[in-house]
């Protein structure tokens, strides 16, 4: 379980990914603020590719006036414009569509309030460009909507996946692992909850930056491993997942606030966001055990000097500073 290709490629992709393949793998996002009177103010933000704005376009529904967006301005990340519209009877059985997203990677989140103050969400894919509003959510959208947000976040999450491999690497043992999974699952489902809710308030930037610092843990306990001795994270790998788990919880909360809930569905959308995280994790780690397994298959000469001690020191300090760069970048951020 310890000896993972797949630290390679993930460290690569951290470290040397371009600012254009970055944006363009980035979700639209497309806001509806409710503002009375058959009136919306709108926000529009499309990804940037290679320093132009990606070649999609929001279409309002037909009673809306003006339906597409004005002029758009480059903030430094993306390409965004606001403007006001006024949809006379409402948006309930308009169609809201992102047009030229068919031939795109992206994902775009459409949030967006029948009355003010009353949010609801919406995911558009490629495969998926359109909806028409409904009076009322149903509990299938509820559910793909969130689902597929919690999957989106945990694979854009380099920090959160960096942490689950580097646990990976710690520990040999199956069952070690499967405790280890299920305590981080298990820690991370609470905060989420409670933060998300309200009942913790912990700003942004120190969880950032602390979720840096406990994957640099991991990554000490993986350069000071020794054949002879049983580190915490080997030993007692729940404790460890369960309590930073707690930290990530808090991460993936501040995502969701961002989002916004739907007023009428909040367990339900908090399940579904937290299942889609769970799902996200385990593709990762299955993703992760593939590759290792077909790389001894197709190049063992090469994948046998990983599985030593050697292979563990290495992946530790390559872990560490690609950590550490994060948890310097995050406190300067402050």
């Amino acid at each position: 379980m310890t000896r993972l290709l797949a630290i390679v490629l993930l460290l690569l992709l951290a470290m040397s990914s371009g600012q254009a393949l970055a944006h363009a793998l980035q979700p639209g996002y497309l806001e509806l603020e409710a503002l009375g009177d058959d009136t919306w103010r709108a926000f529009w933000r499309k990804p940037a590719v290679a320093g132009a704005p990606m070649p999609i376009d929001v279409a309002l529904p037909q009673n809306c006036e003006p339906s597409v967006p004005p002029e758009m301005l480059f903030d430094g990340v993306a390409f965004v414009t606001q403007w006001v519209t006024n949809c006379p009877g409402g948006l309930v059985d308009g169609r809201i569509e992102i047009t030229g997203l068919d031939k795109t990677i992206t994902d775009v989140l459409v949030r967006y309030e029948l009355t003010p103050g009353q949010g609801e969400a919406r995911r558009l894919t490629p495969d998926d460009t359109s909806f028409l509003v409904p009076e009322e959510p149903g509990t299938i959208d509820v559910l793909a909507t969130y689902i597929g947000l919690g999957i989106d976040h945990i694979l854009a999450g380099l920090d959160h996946l960096l942490f689950v491999l580097a646990l990976l690497l710690s520990i040999r043992d199956l069952w070690r692992l499967v405790g280890a999974v299920t305590a981080f699952t298990v820690a991370h489902s609470l905060t989420l909850v409670a933060a998300t809710l309200g009942w913790i308030v912990v700003p942004g930037p120190p969880v950032e930056a602390a979720v840096a610092l406990s994957i640099m843990f991991l990554a000490s306990e993986l350069i000071k491993h020794r054949d002879d001795e049983t580190r915490l994270s080997e030993r007692d790998p729940w404790i460890v997942a369960f309590s930073f788990g707690l930290l990530h919880g808090l991460g993936f909360a501040g995502a969701l606030q961002e989002i916004g809930l739907p007023e009428g569905d909040i367990p339900l959308a908090l399940f579904a966001f937290n299942l889609g995280v769970e799902a996200g994790q385990l593709l990762f780690i299955g993703l992760c055990l593939s590759v290792w397994l077909a790389f001894r298959r197709l190049a063992p000469i090469l994948a046998n000097p990983l599985r030593g001690i050697g292979g563990r020191h290495f992946a530790g300090y390559a872990i560490g500073s690609v950590a550490s760069f994060w948890f310097i970048t995050r406190i300067a951020a402050f």
